[in-house]
């Protein structure tokens, strides 16, 4: 989870404050040595012990870590392990108030700064091999240094953790249950889906990483190709990329048979969920889906605080079935659980497969359009962490007026005005021709719920770019749209714009470019919306 150094201090004065130290007792930046964060904490009534130390890592190197016993923990006793690799920019106390609620529940809990970051040593790797065996070496400290029981470990985290948790059970099969929030499996389908370079993503990560971290000279040079639109360099991106990803490392998690449990947001624009729903499908131990309305991390980040958060209670929930045996019915329960982004409560489902599996409708994009390349419309995905983060509280998405959009920039195509209520759930996909004057271009696909006064609001959007193309020699294109729920009112209508630049997105549209978008009678143009039944 990206975040600035000033966040860090909020979040870190409030789970101070729920520990009930100052801050001079706790903090962020540069923890106080051992015996005195011990006596500390030791001296609030009925809390969970908890020490500052210096961990050991891979290769050589220490990582600043903070542990968590129980209270009441009794000499000779084990206790189940979880272990929080911390967020992209965050200090080991980013997960303080979380552990302290495990420790209550009976957890050793072992947070620590990622390798790179902060105070800990070594180079920002990216979720690399040594940070996947960072995680394994912390495992061993805990089982040499305290209660922790050597067949009961969980890992878990929030973004940059929760991606580094998922490459750890490739690799350790002591790990038995993962609590992957905000996180990737697929790091390529994350940030350069659509063969478009999610810049503002980048930025924001690269930002972060050179406020707060060291990234080691491999990262530095991925983040100038990225910029730099290196094709040149394509495939070696690629390669590092799925090095990082753990949807290639399935085999080796399923044969290790950790229980996974995945947690996202509908409008993270830095993970979009696509990548977390196919690679849950493809899992074959004890699993757990859930997505609801938010941006990157802000479904869970309010449990960072201490406060009330569903995200958070069902991870504890998953923990106790998986490390504890407890049978409180987190297994029993439908897998896939989702939240729509219009209206409250969850919606159960045996698989990500089956969100929107019951019926299908096709929005025909039957009209010939030709659009020019290099401006902006006015149709724009929104703001980085912002946007999606406005539609989960207040349930405003990024708008735009469809009629006046300008034609010349923006291709619309519209449904009728539906009678009834339209529940869409899961992967809206795009089907279309198209031929470009250049071998070279760009275009994002936006879905829009139009209302009567033609004010749309974004149900969802993906990008797609393309190389080396024949100028004037149409093309077919098939595009996931970014996976939502989203209820679309009775009387609204939807509609498919396109257009060639959104912030969000690096465009590769040559001057005085022109795409045209057309529906053989062969091979007709459609976008599939897939929904869910009353």
């Amino acid at each position: 989870m990206v975040r600035t150094p000033t966040a860090a201090a909020v979040a870190a004065a409030l789970t101070v404050a729920t520990l009930g130290l100052t801050p001079t007792q706790a903090r962020a930046e540069t923890p106080a040595p051992a015996p005195a964060a011990a006596a500390a904490v030791t001296s609030a009534a009925s809390s969970p012990e908890l020490r500052f130390h210096d961990i050991p890592g891979s290769g050589g190197i220490t990582l600043k870590g903070n542990v968590f016993t129980p209270a009441d923990a009794v000499p000779g006793r084990t206790y189940p392990l979880i272990v929080l690799p911390s967020s992209w920019g965050m200090p080991q106390i980013e997960y303080v108030a979380q552990a302290k609620k495990l420790a209550d529940a009976g957890y050793v809990v072992v947070s620590y700064t990622s390798r790179g970051f902060w105070l800990s040593g070594g180079r920002v790797e990216v979720a690399g091999p040594p940070d996947a065996a960072d995680v394994s070496a912390v495992i061993d400290w805990a089982l040499a240094n305290t209660p922790a029981d050597a067949g009961r470990i969980g890992v878990g985290g929030v973004s940059y953790g929760a991606g580094i948790s998922l490459l750890a059970s490739a690799h350790d099969a002591r790990i038995k249950a993962v609590v992957a929030l905000s996180g990737w499996a697929d790091l390529i389908d994350s940030i350069y889906s659509g063969r478009t370079q999610h810049v503002q993503a980048a930025a924001l990560l690269g930002a972060a990483g050179y406020l707060t971290g060291r990234p080691s000279p491999e990262l530095q040079q991925v983040l100038a190709d990225f910029a730099g639109s290196r094709l040149d360099r394509e495939q070696q991106l690629i390669d590092w990329g799925r090095q990082r990803s753990a949807s290639e490392q399935l085999d080796r998690i399923n044969a290790n048979g950790a229980a996974v449990m995945l947690g996202n947001a509908w409008g993270d624009t830095i993970f979009p969920p696509n990548q977390y729903g196919s690679f849950y499908d493809k899992l074959t131990g004890p699993k757990r889906l859930e997505f609801r309305p938010g941006d990157h991390a802000t479904a869970e980040g309010s449990g960072l605080f201490g406060l009330p958060n569903d995200t958070w209670t069902n991870a504890h929930r998953w923990f106790d079935r998986y490390l504890k045996d407890e049978h409180n019915g987190v297994d029993t329960e439908a897998p896939v659980q989702i939240k729509s982004r219009s209206s409250e409560g969850y919606e159960g489902y045996p698989d990500w497969k089956a969100v929107g599996a019951a019926a299908t409708e096709k929005l025909p994009l039957s009209d010939t359009e030709h659009v020019f390349t290099g401006i902006d419309s006015g149709a724009d995905g929104g703001i980085v962490l912002l946007s999606s983060a406005l539609d989960q509280f207040v349930k405003t998405p990024p708008v735009a007026s469809i009629p006046l959009l300008p034609r010349a920039f923006a291709a619309v195509w519209q449904s009728g005005r539906y009678d009834t209520q339209k529940r869409i759930r899961g992967t809206a996909r795009l089907h279309t021709t198209v031929t470009p004057t250049r071998s070279d271009g760009t275009f994002i696909a936006y879905l829009y719920d139009v209302g009567p006064l033609g004010i749309g609001k974004l149900v969802t959007n993906a990008p797609y770019t393309f190389h080396g193309k024949a100028p004037g020699q149409a093309f077919g294109v098939d595009l996931d749209l970014f996976s939502t729920a989203y209820d679309v009112p009775e009387g609204h209508r939807l509609a498919l714009v396109i257009d060639t630049v959104d912030p969000l997105y690096i465009e590769h549209n040559p001057l005085a470019a022109q795409l045209t978008f057309t529906s053989p009678h062969t091979n007709p143009s459609y976008v599939t919306i897939p929904l869910r039944e009353k």
